[in-house]
């Protein structure tokens, strides 16, 4: 283990870890349908992002009045966590949208679960956790279910009538939102033990806001806010609970279980993303996409009973 990181939880501990990356995972599978739905009212792709992580921060920032040593860090943390974070935070925002537009609800979160196997191979050097075969089988697992997923999946539907991306567009979105993903799991597990996970959500989604608020413009394509009141609605739902609450409870996760098992057990997300898609936007999945799903929660049990078990971790 390398200096810095946080020592094994007791099994009671592991197991709270991955039921608070399993709740995380539950809460971010609503961010697809409810993207899809601020598309279908008008909202633009680049837009979604900054605007939820605008009402995050703007939320935090309350919460900090009363709680002020929230504010307080080091120059470590504003480069790291503000900074560093932030732009992980930034490209997540847009890249993913794109996914989701592009590939659909099912297709983007299935790419974005490529990320358990970037979190296990870089946790070894980046944080000496271990790397072990039941970690990299696992990740590969639910790897394998993400893209029987994305083959299985439709793309764009219940979106008639709105511009989309390609498909080629939404894959690339998709994987790019996963590895600032992997990223952003492996900075919270160096940074929510120093810092506490109110204050690492802080710098990332106030880091994040102020560099999409630049680069956005530049860009061509100035956040503009939602033309209904339907869409401001869908994105207040959006900053409280997959920006806000979801990571929470995944730095709760990150807290106490090492970051590989974290990312698997967070990989629920596109079963119940999938699930709200097919109920709420007649997307559809295939046999295929059905397998897929089965092996995501199967991976996902399976890691969740090497942590129950004392004996098969390391």
């Amino acid at each position: 283990m390398s200096a810095g990181t946080p020592p094994a939880a007791p099994r009671s501990g592991r197991l709270a870890g991955y039921a608070f990356a399993l709740t995380a995972g539950a809460i971010w599978g609503t961010t697809g349908p409810l993207s899809t739905a601020l598309y279908a009212a008008g909202e633009a792709l680049t837009g979604v992002g900054f605007w939820r992580i605008l009402l995050g921060t703007g939320g935090l920032v309350v919460y900090g009045i009363a709680h002020p040593e929230i504010f307080r860090v080091d120059r470590r943390g504003l480069l790291v966590v503000g900074l560093g974070g932030g732009a992980l935070v930034a490209l997540f925002e847009v890249a993913y949208q794109f996914g989701i537009a592009g590939a659909g609800v099912a297709g983007a979160a299935a790419l974005l679960y490529t990320a358990p196997v970037l979190v296990a191979v870089l946790a070894k050097p980046l944080l000496g956790e271990a790397l072990t075969a039941a970690r990299l089988v696992l990740a590969a697992l639910v790897m394998v279910g993400a893209f029987l997923t994305v083959q299985g999946g439709s793309h764009g539907a219940g979106l008639s009538g709105v511009a989309l991306p390609s498909l080629a567009l939404g894959v690339t979105g998709g994987l790019l939102a996963a590895i600032s993903y992997a990223g952003s799991t492996l900075l919270a597990r160096w940074s929510v033990p120093r810092y506490g996970a109110v204050r690492v959500l802080l710098l990332e989604i106030a880091g994040g806001t102020v560099l999409l608020g630049i680069i956005l413009p530049l860009a061509g394509h100035p956040p503009l806010p939602p033309p209904t009141a339907g869409g401001w609605i869908y994105l207040v739902a959006l900053a409280i609970g997959p920006v806000v609450l979801a990571n929470f409870a995944f730095f709760g996760g990150v807290r106490r279980i090492d970051a590989a098992p974290t990312a698997v057990a967070a990989t629920i997300e596109p079963v119940v993303g999938t699930l709200l898609a097919l109920a709420l936007f007649g997307q559809r999945l295939t046999a295929t996409g059905w397998v897929g799903l089965l092996l995501v929660v199967g991976g996902v049990a399976a890691g969740y009973l090497k942590e129950a078990d004392p004996e098969a971790r390391g």
